[in-house]
């Protein structure tokens, strides 16, 4: 076969879930450090037993142990986009966490990129949108990853905070309703799904789904969640944002929703720029200053 159509069959196999049977590598790190961060890569469980999903960790200079801060990417719900993603690492965001003493995890939830597997958070289609099912299984894969790195010796058990982007954010706002002590403190960039339906700025598959769905959340949220969102973002604009935000606020959730200042031609990539995570910065340290540890030994 064409090696080109080999590339291709492979990307579909892996969007869809196909895997070739083979063993599974041990969880746990999948190599030495790197630049930048100590950069090293990871696998960590997924609510996949089949299916364990590849990440990034980032480290401060030392030996902790150090508080965890968890990334959660965005997400796609075109089969061959998600399949063709590279790995997430938003460097940037991860680290100016590191800079503030935290271990950074960035994992790939499955049906992404070389994770492959299920894609085990999709929504359904635009009308029938299952946005609550959706959030849910995010939070789930969010909690398997971290799960790993809190039983790791270099990691507080306790204190974790959750960073999440779009999808990641949603299921951020699902994760919520996890035990304070388990989950110190929730960021959200934007949070939401079903953006950009059929492809068109500023349209949203079934919104008032998705109030209802951060209602939901709002009901079970035990952590206070910091809600961002850039004036310019046309995916989720701060005036259906703010609903959201109300929605979930009004239902029992505690949420401090902050609109910030447009960021280049499109504010929902802002977390994942350097030029992005400085425009964020002042918020970002409102809420984490007082959780950074203080600065390790250097190796």
């Amino acid at each position: 076969m064409h090696p080109v159509r080999v590339l291709f069959v492979a990307v579909v196999l892996a969007a869809l879930g196909v895997t070739n049977g083979s063993a599974q590598p041990d969880f746990g790190p999948q190599g030495g450090e790197g630049a930048p961060s100590r950069l090293q890569q990871w696998l960590v469980p997924s609510p996949d037993p089949g299916t364990p999903a590849r990440a990034v960790l980032f480290r401060p200079p030392g030996d902790g142990p150090f508080p965890l801060a968890v990334i959660a990417h965005a997400t796609t719900q075109n089969v061959l986009r998600r399949a063709q993603m590279p790995q997430p690492e938003y460097r940037a965001l991860a680290a100016w966490l590191v800079g503030r003493g935290f271990a950074v995890l960035v994992p790939e939830r499955p049906g992404h990129g070389a994770t492959g597997g299920k894609y085990l958070e999709d929504q359904g289609g635009c009308d029938e949108a299952d946005y609550a099912k959706s959030g849910r299984a995010t939070a789930d894969e969010i909690a398997a990853a971290a799960g790993l790195l809190r039983k790791q010796s270099f990691i507080r058990p306790d204190g974790m905070v959750v960073v999440g982007h779009s999808a990641g954010a949603w299921g951020a706002l699902a994760l919520a309703s996890e035990d304070p002590k388990d989950v110190a403190a929730i960021i959200a960039f934007a949070p939401g799904r079903g953006g950009h339906a059929n492809d068109f700025p500023n349209q949203v598959c079934a919104p008032h789904t998705l109030m209802s769905a951060a209602s939901e959340f709002g009901k079970a949220a035990r952590v206070k969640v910091t809600w961002l969102v850039a004036a310019n973002d046309s995916y989720f604009s701060p005036a259906l944002s703010r609903q959201l935000a109300d929605a979930f606020r009004n239902a029992g959730g505690q949420v401090d929703f902050r609109a910030l200042p447009a960021y280049g031609s499109e504010g929902h990539s802002l977390p994942e720029t350097e030029a992005g995570v400085k425009l964020a910065g002042p918020e970002l340290d409102r809420v984490l200053k007082p959780r950074s540890a203080t600065p390790a030994k250097k190796r």
